[in-house]
């Protein structure tokens, strides 16, 4: 392999080639090829025998930083800015300590947020080139080293100088935020469009070139948070204002102005189209393409509004400018020679007058004329055309510049601060220079101070630089053609200045006259603008925060006119050097950062890249000269362990020695013999140019041996194994033909075998269908004969059959006939019998009641007798009504069965007659019958046709039917097609729907997830504005209180209402004083005023709002009122019906037991003897059970009673209390509040508590209802049960006794049970209503209680019971023994927070005792307080344990332990309100003890939410505490770290030195985080926090390590190598190895390392044809296109066997991949945190098995 070598070349201007020819000394030329294959022979320079530039390396071609290249010249430098900008799209790179940037003419998106935060903390040299490192390089010095520091911003015009700037400025306003509400940062960058509007323009290299220089300096406080800014603005570029070049434009302000002249408001400044004016039209350019000037102007103005100039003053600027374009379009003509005059009534002219308020008569007489002044005379020269001309537009430009210095000073005053200033970055944007031949004097000014010759010229001016400089000094030359021309040499070129008007332009003269007019004008702005500037001074002596305007102080010599004329005498030249020195005196005062900007082609387009102008620009740049002092020196540096990582491969086993600088000192002696070649210093070893190269090469050529060996030894594999596989596929081939030939033989043998078989059973088929053909004609034969005989005997006995069907009806009328008859005499005799004897009776009866005597004998027990009677008399009613119906019936059928007899008999006469008449009808009817036989053997013949042709139309049937059969087949196969088709697209659509349904599914999925994390945010927000509130009041303080450094600390407020406040701290220390007096001076004077404002408004407003609550207090009271009194009226009669009801209940029921228990007596009474009988031992066991069952019964009604009397009790105190406290306490309320805002607050609350406690009792009074509906239904079931009782007892007195006994016993059995049964069911259900109702109540009184206690006075009425407080219900059960409950005191509450929380160390909780120990402590304190039925201990204790647990992570929120630890304890505590609420759902894993436990009075489910907002911002806190431990060692450990030792080669790196991947001591490996992710799960572990909490901790662990490296992975080119991408999927593989062992690997955590992983893929897979495209595309869907991209561009081969990615397949990428649906984000956001959800997690263990330990000096609890 031969040297491969630069050469120059024109177009080029360098070319790689390659030697063909070893080069010997004296050769005269080179043998070379070109990369197109061409051979060339270069001729070396006879004089200086200079050889051509070594190319360097391929793996050293597109570093991060030129000086890491070996060989350090000219088209090195070219080529590897070439291949970063073209083939990697990476548009910065590093020479030294100089940033190069080159202009991409294309928006990148590579300066977001995340981006900056990216490159935020981060060393220069960790990262990949960017204008944000070498911002937070001068951000981090300025903190570092407390020294002042300055970008210094350089470039041609167009090469992205003012955007570098701008993002930088960004940069410090996005890291650094702002010291105070003034929002300086969005200031600061709000004055970049205004300075654009006013200082920029169009030229032929750039839309947007700045035409002035800036340097703006941005304040920092002692903290380094932004507090103002000062701009400077250098050598405004005034001749623009008055003449353009061609393909230019003027300043932008000029074409918005023209481009909004149709807006009402500008419509007095007579503005048109920017071609009627004389200043924007030269350029012939009006219209910038993609820029709209009128959205422009609206950007200016809002940026305006912004810096605190208001309306009316940007309409005075606008009225300037507006002037200066008029002026432009003044015609001065020729009066004569030597005068000029203006048209009379010019209207250009008088519009400029109107507009800069001047008269019209003065203005044109010193627009031609001027004024001398001799020592004695004043004289008045007219002006010759020209020079009237020059004059117009020296006063334009004179009016711009001023315009452009009062709008810089305004500018400044907006930014300035009255915060004292610690430090300042400064950014310097000098405008662009131009590369050209021939420069004019307004781009870049000679070294040599101009010279005052009053009466001199441009040729003596040029001689006498000749004479002075020619000679003396080398950098002046003198042109060969021209005498009026010289040339200097600057650094970047020699440049040749042409003197025609040199001095003429020097002396930027304007009339005096003309400024005595502008300064007599009657329009403020511009007198403002013309105002003498002896109160100015120079920037050098202005305070910190007044920058603007460069002037210098002028002695009022004489008057001030001489003072005025002296200042406008002023030269160019001499303003520009007071520029310049001032410049560099703030420069020299501060650490430089530099950005050198090139511009890569003269045409915008984007990522193209002309050799010729981007090497112009490094000569000119000075980067090449900073790389030949590079090259001069050491420019390659490795460290010992680096270098012995990379060449270890050149050395030899016996070389290797323990100590691996002595190993690198031997090894460098025996391959490199020169040792002035290299250095060894303490830590690295130093390599001169081209030393790199070498040792590479001689890496390769070993690693290239190492190949071939390697490929020898492969190739004699593979070709053994081809080998073995024909061999092996000979043998194969061999056995199958053999085994081929073996199955052919027996195939045949098989069908001859066949074929005698098929014969065989031929044969025999068609000797079986003969026989079974005559077989069936016999029996044809005998079924026909057989039919025959069957069917004459058939007839024979259906007509027997028929006779006797007859004779049996008639007989059987006959004798039904008699009977009847016989009956009706039988039953007439008996009754003529009965009356005869009745009528006797009645006699008698009739006479015995005449007798007084007899009835009251009989009177005597006649009641019950009668009653028998009356029922016997009922009885035999029933049965004779029975009886008579029987008759009824017997009747009609007797008569309807005569009628159909009699019709029977008229019929059979009938049918009598109608056989004699067929007698008669025989004979002929036998002649009828001669004729239809004839008739009959004609029709046989027919019949015969008949079926000759039906036999021949079947068989044409029959051939049809067989075609239609095979149709019905192949319909049938149709038909299976499409069903199998339907059932397929059945499948089909079931697995699309499945899909859908699992796609929306995981869609709601989302939509919850993004719901939770809005929620989230929310809180991290809330919780966020609560510390910025804390942080007000504490500024607020500490600048209302006397002493300095007297700080308060407001207390964290709790989501409910109560308050604490903690006592004030003071400072220890110095810098705290000293800190409070800055921040005292530093209120912003405007911010205090606004402050008050607001402060006025919120008073009125809190006043408004309090008449309103008023007005609605008293609507409240008055509609309380009223409701109050028709519910008490409806109430009472309620009452009342109710009363009434339970009593005729328990009437009804006393009468039920007293006849059970009769009947009992009677029972036992008649008990006969038996086993069963009454009295049996059985009985009695029955009996037992019947008397429990009942006495039972009675208990529970008895309950029931109770509940349901105090219920309604209760329910009528809390109403009356309701309706007497609430109003007073709303007033109380109202008194105690504060701030309008808490009164708002107040007064919405108490609106929606009058909605809430409105809508309970009605559901209350509608829940009393239909309880009042059930009693009513009950009541009148007991009385339908009742009656069927009596019925029953009534029936079984009429069986015989033991029956009776029986019956009656059975079935008072299975009544009782059954009522038994539903009694309790009913019971039950009641007991649960009834706990439920009591909760509502005790939630109720609480609310009332909190707005106050106030004793009422009742009124009783006939159904309702006296108004008492209320408390809880007692029902009289059997005594409970309730434990679990620690009892405290109320002045102990602090000290139970201050031991549980606010002093309690958790590592000695976590490690000698159970999980959660906090919790259940405080849960047993909750419980008593529950028990007790305390509202306001309940609440009192709830708010101090947030606020204490708010308070401990508010102090110690950086130590892991104390949040996880506070994380654990929240949850779980979350978890015993929910498992002890009583709410069924919660409920279910409960033991029936822990059940007992549950709270009886109080519903906490407001405050569970509330704990479970604390929960989620002490997880968020975990995460950040998380995050900022783990943050350090992540791209060190996954990224920098070689965890598998000699896998990455490491590349030769330049000035800016990356963190080592060798690990040392201090450096973070992946066994760093390994272990602190351990150190987390066994901490979280203890701790006792839930396992389902512990993977989603461990999930968004495992996504800020894969974030946060890919992130770095996209912003380093040297980690995207193959190498590197082997290292990330084995540490991704430890990674999920972790999971594993801690059998996590199902919590998500392993996604989130996909995108990762993928990208770890992408750098290993094939790269080159379209195939990887596909499988690329296919593979990594969790990255993004732009992040594929990029990973593309980036990939950078470590060694030279490894290859670049072409841009043609990057192209690939993109084309394939441009239908994708995705953000254009390129980084991960590692600030995202997965919303979290606390399952509900109940435990199993027992309250009242815990013990308190001594060592929580608790002793004051108090176990209940």
């Amino acid at each position: 392999m031969f040297a491969r070598v630069w050469i120059p070349d024109a177009e080029e201007v360098w070319k790689s080639a390659e030697l063909t020819k070893d080069y010997k000394n004296g050769d005269s030329s080179l043998q070379l090829t070109l990369e197109d294959g061409s051979s060339i022979e270069h001729k070396l320079d006879p004089k200086t025998k200079n050889l051509p530039y070594l190319r360097n390396p391929d793996i050293l071609v597109g570093e991060n930083d030129l000086t890491a290249l070996s060989y350090l010249h000219e088209p090195a430098v070219l080529h590897n800015l070439k291949v970063r900008f073209i083939d990697s799209k990476l548009i910065y790179t590093y020479c030294g300590i100089v940033l190069v940037a080159i202009n991409p003419y294309e928006t990148l998106p590579i300066y977001g947020t995340d981006i900056i935060n990216a490159y935020s903390g981060q060393n220069m040299g960790d990262m990949d080139p960017h204008i944000f490192a070498v911002a937070e390089e001068a951000y981090k010095q300025m903190a570092r080293d407390e020294r002042n520091q300055s970008i210094i911003v350089s470039g041609e015009s167009g090469a992205g100088k003012t955007v570098s700037a701008k993002y930088a400025m960004r940069y410090f306003a996005t890291v650094s935020g702002s010291a105070s509400e003034a929002n300086v940062e969005e200031k600061v960058l709000a004055s970049n469009p205004i300075m654009e509007a006013i200082g920029n323009a169009k030229t032929t290299r750039n839309d947007n070139s700045s035409r002035f220089g800036k340097y703006i300096e941005i304040g920092f406080d002692n903290r380094y948070r932004i507090i103002g800014a000062n701009m400077r603005t250098y050598l405004l570029e005034k001749s623009r204002v008055v003449f353009q070049a061609d393909e230019e434009r003027n300043y932008h302000i000029f074409y918005q102005l023209c481009a909004s002249a149709h807006l009402p408001e500008l419509k007095a400044l007579k503005l048109s189209s920017a071609n009627d004016f004389l200043y924007t039209r030269q350029g012939r350019s009006p219209v910038i393409d993609g820029v709209d000037d009128t959205k422009e102007l609206c950007t200016t103005r809002n940026a305006f509004t912004l810096l605190g100039i208001n309306e009316s003053y940007q309409m005075g600027l606008f009225q300037v400018l507006a002037a200066i374009l008029h002026l432009g379009n003044v015609e001065i003509k020729d009066k004569d020679a030597d005068s000029s005059i203006i048209a009379p009534n010019n209207r250009h002219l008088m519009a400029f007058c109107d507009l800069v308020g001047v008269t019209y008569q003065d203005m044109s007489q010193w627009l031609c004329h001027r004024k001398l002044k001799t020592a004695m005379e004043t004289y008045i020269k007219p002006l010759p055309r020209l020079q009237a001309t020059n004059a117009r537009d020296a006063l334009a430009k004179h009016i711009y510049a001023k315009m452009f210095n009062w709008i810089v000073e305004h500018v400044n005053k907006a930014l300035i601060t009255s915060i004292k200033q610690h430090s300042f970055i400064g950014v310097l944007d000098i405008y662009g220079y131009g590369l050209v031949s021939f420069d004019h004097f307004f781009q870049l000014m000679p070294c040599p101070s101009p010279l005052q010759m009053p009466k001199g010229s441009d040729d003596s001016w040029a001689q006498k630089l000749y004479n002075t400089h020619l000679k003396t000094c080398s950098l002046f030359e003198k042109p060969r053609m021209s005498n009026r021309a010289f040339i200097i040499q600057h650094f970047a070129d020699k440049v040749e200045y042409q003197c025609d008007g040199f001095l003429e332009k020097n002396k930027d003269t304007v009339n005096e006259e003309q400024i005595n007019v502008m300064k007599a004008s009657k329009f403020d702005l511009l007198v403002e603008l013309f105002l003498d500037e002896e109160k100015a001074t120079s920037p050098v002596g202005q305070a910190p925060g007044t920058g603007g305007r460069t002037r210098l102080s002028v002695k009022p010599d004489k008057s001030r006119t001489s003072a005025t004329s002296k200042e406008h005498k002023k030269t160019v030249g001499c303003q520009f050097r007071n520029s310049l020195q001032i410049l560099m005196e703030t420069l020299n005062a501060t650490t430089p950062h530099y950005v050198r900007c090139i511009k890569p082609n003269d045409f915008k387009q984007p990522f193209s890249f002309d050799p010729k102008r981007a090497v112009q620009q490094l000569r000119a740049c000075g980067v090449l000269e900073t790389i030949r002092i590079s090259a001069a020196g050491f420019p390659s540096r490795w460290t010992y362990q680096e270098f012995f990582s990379r060449y270890r491969v050149l050395m030899k086993q016996k070389d290797v020695l323990p100590d691996k600088k002595m190993t690198c000192k031997n090894v460098l002696e025996k391959l490199v013999q020169d040792q002035d070649k290299y250095q060894f210093g303490k830590t690295k070893i130093f390599f001169r140019a081209g030393q790199v190269a070498y040792l590479e090469k001689l890496r390769a050529d070993k690693l290239r041996a190492a190949c071939i060996r390697i490929q020898k030894t492969i190739r004699c594999w593979l070709a053994r194994k081809k080998y073995l596989r024909k061999r092996s596929a000979a043998i194969t081939i061999q056995r199958f033909t053999r085994g081929y030939q073996a199955r052919c033989l027996v195939k045949f043998m098989r069908r001859t075998r066949a074929a005698t078989v098929i014969q065989k059973f031929q044969r025999m088929y068609v000797e079986r269908k003969r026989y079974r053909q005559k077989q069936a004609a016999a029996l044809a034969m005998q079924t026909i004969l057989r039919a025959y005989m069957a069917r004459q005997k058939y007839q024979a006995l259906l007509r027997e059959h028929k006779a006797l069907i007859i004779q049996k009806y008639v007989r059987g009328w006959l004798a039904r006939r008699w009977y009847k008859r016989c009956l009706r005499a039988i039953v007439y005799l008996q009754c003529c019998l009965r009356r005869m004897r009745a009528k006797r009776e009645l006699k008698k009866l009739k006479i015995e009641a005449r007798s007084v005597e007899h009835f009251k004998k009989l009177n005597i027990g006649m009641e019950n007798k009668i009653m028998q009677l009356q029922r016997k008399i009922d009885e035999q009613n029933k049965e004779n009504r029975v009886i008579s119906e029987k008759l009824i019936s017997l009747e009609t059928t007797h008569t309807a069965e005569s009628e159909r007899m009699r019709g029977e008999l008229s019929r059979l006469r009938g049918a009598e007659e109608e056989a004699r008449n067929n007698a008669n009808r025989v004979t002929s009817m036998l002649e009828e019958l001669e004729r239809l036989r004839r008739e009959l053997s004609i029709a046989q013949q027919e019949k015969k046709t008949i079926e000759d042709w039906a036999q021949t139309y079947r068989d044409e049937m029959e051939q049809m039917v067989a075609e239609l059969k095979d149709q019905n087949g192949l319909l049938k196969t149709e038909k299976n097609d499409l069903n199998r088709l339907i059932q397929e697209q059945s499948q089909q659509m079931t697995e699309k729907m499945a899909r859908a349904i699992t796609e929306q599914t995981q869609q709601l999925q989302m939509d919850l997830n993004e719901e939770r994390s809005h929620y989230q945010n929310l809180l991290t927000e809330h919780r966020r504005l609560e510390d910025k509130y804390d942080d007000l009041k504490e500024e607020m303080a500490s600048s209302n209180v006397a002493k300095p450094g007297h700080r308060r600390t407001d207390s964290t407020h709790s989501s409910n209402e109560s308050e604490y406040t903690y006592n004030s701290e003071f400072a220890e220390s110095e810098e705290g004083s000293r800190a409070a007096e800055d921040v005292t001076r530093g209120i912003d004077t405007s911010l205090t005023l606004k402050l008050q404002k607001r402060l006025t408004e919120l008073e009125q407003e809190k006043q408004s709002l309090r008449n309103e609550l008023e007005n609605k207090e008293e609507q409240f009271q008055r509609a309380r009122a009223r409701d109050d009194a028709e519910h008490k009226k409806a109430r009472g009669a309620e009452l009342e019906y109710e009363s009434l009801k339970r009593q005729e209940l328990e009437s009804e029921n006393k009468k039920l037991k007293h006849d059970l228990a009769e009947m009992r007596q009677s029972l036992l009474g008649n008990a006969a003897a038996g086993a069963g009988a009454p009295g049996s031992p059985a009985y009695k066991v029955l009996l037992d059970q019947l008397n429990a069952s009942c006495e039972e019964l009675e208990v529970r009604k008895e309950e029931v009673l109770i509940l349901r009397s105090q219920l309604v009790s209760q329910k009528e105190a809390m109403q009356h209390k309701e309706t007497m406290t609430e109003p007073s306490h709303y007033v109380e309320d109202v008194s105690k509040l504060k701030d309008s805002d808490e009164l708002k607050q107040a007064y919405i609350g108490l609106k929606e508590t009058n909605r809430l406690l409105e809508s309970q009792m009605q559901t209350q009074r509608r829940s009393y209802d239909n309880e009042m509906e059930a009693l009513r239904g009950e009541l009148q079931n007991v009385k339908e049960e009742n009656n069927r009782q009596q019925q029953l007892l009534a029936q079984n007195l009429q069986l015989p006794p033991e029956a009776r006994i029986e019956a009656s016993l059975q079935h008072e059995i299975t009544r009782l049970t059954n009522e038994n049964l539903d009694l309790m069911e009913q019971l039950e259900k009641q007991d649960r209503t009834i706990r439920k109702l009591k909760k509502q109540l005790k939630v109720y009184s609480k609310r009332i209680g909190e707005m106050g206690a106030g004793q009422t006075e009742g009124q009783t009425s006939p159904g309702q019971m006296v108004d008492e407080p209320i408390r809880p219900v007692n029902i009289p059960r059997r005594e409970k023994d309730f434990q679990g409950m620690l009892e405290y005191k109320k002045e102990d509450e602090l000290k139970l927070v201050k031991n549980l929380i606010l002093e309690l160390k958790p590592r000695g909780v976590a490690v000698n005792l159970i999980p959660g120990l906090p919790a259940y402590i405080l849960f047993m304190c909750l419980r008593h307080a529950d028990y007790v039925n305390d509202d306001q201990k309940v609440r009192t204790l709830l708010t101090s344990i947030i606020n204490s647990i708010k308070k401990i992570l508010k102090k110690r929120g950086d130590d892991f332990e104390t949040v996880s630890f506070w994380l654990s304890n929240t949850c779980r505590f979350l978890h015993c309100l929910k498992q002890y609420s009583g709410d069924e759902a919660f409920m279910k894993h409960n033991t029936s003890r822990q059940n007992e436990h549950s709270l009886s009075n109080f519903d906490l489910a407001e405050y569970r939410q509330v704990i479970s907002d604390l929960a989620i911002q002490i997880y968020q806190q975990l995460i950040k505490c998380m995050e900022n431990i783990l943050q350090p060692m992540i791209v060190s450990g996954m990224l920098e770290h070689e965890t598998i030792q000699g896998v990455s080669g490491v590349k030769p790196t330049g000035l800016r030195k990356r963190t080592s991947s060798i690990a040392d001591e201090g450096t973070y490996t992946l066994d760093s985080i390994l272990r602190q992710l351990g150190s987390f799960h066994s901490t979280m572990c203890q701790h006792g926090t839930d396992p389902e909490l512990i993977k989603q901790v461990v999930k968004q662990q495992f996504y800020i390590i894969g974030a946060v490296t890919l992130n770095n992975l996209l912003l380093r080119k040297d980690m995207c190598s193959w190498s590197k991408g082997m290292q990330i999927r084995y540490n991704v593989s430890q990674l999920e190895e972790w999971l594993r062992d801690k059998s996590l690997m199902l919590c998500g955590a392993k996604e989130t390392l996909e995108p990762l992983i993928q990208a770890a893929q992408l750098l290993q897979v094939k790269k080159k044809t379209d195939e990887d495209a596909e499988a690329i595309c296919s593979m990594c869907h969790a990255l993004t296109t732009s992040q594929i991209v990029k990973v593309l561009n980036l990939y950078t081969p470590v060694n030279e066997f490894e290859e670049r990615v072409s841009v043609a397949f990057i192209r690939t990428i993109q084309t394939r991949l441009r239908d994708r649906c995705e953000t254009p984000q390129l980084l991960m956001d590692t600030k995202m945190i997965y919303p979290v959800t606390f399952p509900f997690n109940p435990s199993s263990l027992a309250l009242e098995t815990i013990q308190i330990p001594s060592s929580l000096n608790l002793g004051f609890l108090t176990r209940v």
